[in-house]
C-alpha cells in the first residue's frame, strides 16, 4: 500500500459504515423526521463526520433519543440536542437561534405545531445548504 491511509478517499468506507443496519435505521428515522432525502442526509454525514464518529453515530442517536424526553419545548419538539450534540449536524448556537424563533413565533400567537414545522423547515435549510 503506498501512501497514508488518511491521504485517500474514505467515501467508500464511510458509505458501508451508513449502509449498515444500526446507520440505516437511523439515516431514515433523521431524514423523515426533518423531511430531508435519506441520500443528502448520507452525503451530509459523510462529508463533516470523521471515521469514528460515524461508527458511533446509532448509540449516541439512542441516547439523545432519550434524553430528548427530558429536553424543554420547543427543543424537544425539534431535536436541539440530538441534531447539534448526538449526531451533530448543526451548530449548537444554530440551534439556540431556531429554538428562539420558534418561542417568538408562539409568543406572537402562531399555532405550535405550525411554528415547530416552521423550525423544522430551518433546520433542513441548514443541512441541505
Amino acid at each position: 500500500m503506498s501512501g497514508y491511509l488518511y491521504q485517500n478517499d474514505l467515501s467508500s468506507m464511510k458509505l458501508a459504515i451508513l449502509a449498515s443496519t444500526r446507520h440505516d435505521r437511523m439515516v431514515r428515522e433523521i431524514a423523515s423526521e426533518l423531511g430531508i432525502p435519506q441520500i443528502r442526509l448520507r452525503k451530509r454525514m459523510m462529508d463533516r463526520f470523521d471515521m469514528l464518529l460515524l461508527e458511533n453515530l446509532p448509540a449516541r442517536y439512542e441516547q439523545g433519543m432519550r434524553e430528548r424526553e427530558q429536553a424543554p419545548r420547543p427543543g424537544r419538539e425539534l431535536g436541539a440536542g440530538i441534531y447539534t450534540r448526538a449526531v451533530p449536524l448543526i451548530l449548537e448556537d444554530d440551534m439556540d437561534a431556531i429554538a428562539g424563533k420558534v418561542r417568538l413565533m408562539i409568543a406572537e400567537g402562531r399555532p405550535h405545531e405550525e411554528a415547530v414545522e416552521a423550525g423544522r423547515a430551518m433546520i433542513r435549510e441548514l443541512i441541505t445548504r
